[in-house]
């Protein structure tokens, strides 16, 4: 099952309280965040594992309540976006299954997502304000030098990301 991490900011939005999650590999876990782009209610995801970040960008009311089919959708298009082969993609999107909704997923994994979004503000340039989907945004924050949970030392979201897909394949 994924798990999709709600910061309190998203939480007081969408008006729920989560609990924590069971502790799972963080391949499989996401969170999530509400940020302002523009003067528009967005949304920020970041990969647990490899700090990989995806953008929907001006989300309505309604949208808002269907966070978990946008949430689904956006990642499934921001791995495809990052070149993971389809087949990988599908596969990852089926072990992942239903979205359980908990609480972000540690400290550490805030302090990326955290910083992700710094990313994000700094190259908010490239929003596309016709589009709720923002892959030249992503593209550019992931390709930031970076660290994340999963991995030590710097490289890019985007290399992060690869080498996890890659030790998935190799492992299953």
């Amino acid at each position: 099952m994924m798990k999709l991490g709600l910061t309190w900011p998203l939480q007081r939005l969408l008006k729920v309280a989560v609990p924590y999650g069971d502790t799972i590999h963080r391949g499989l876990c996401w969170d999530a965040h509400c940020i302002t782009l523009h003067g528009r209610s967005s949304l920020l995801l970041v990969h647990c594992e490899s700090r990989y970040t995806c953008v929907r960008y001006d989300l309505s009311p309604m949208d808002w309540k269907r966070l978990e089919e946008i949430v689904y959708e956006e990642i499934r298009l921001g791995l495809l976006d990052a070149g993971i082969p389809e087949e990988q993609v599908s596969a990852y999107m089926e072990e992942a299954g239903d979205i359980q909704l908990t609480r972000t997923h540690g400290r550490r994994e805030v302090a990326f997502l955290n910083r992700a979004w710094e990313d994000v503000l700094s190259a908010d340039l490239l929003v596309d304000q016709s589009s709720n989907r923002q892959p030249l945004l992503n593209h550019a924050v992931n390709d930031r030098l970076c660290r994340c949970a999963g991995a030590n030392g710097i490289d890019t979201a985007h290399a992060h990301l690869r080498r996890y897909f890659h030790e998935r394949e190799r492992t299953t």
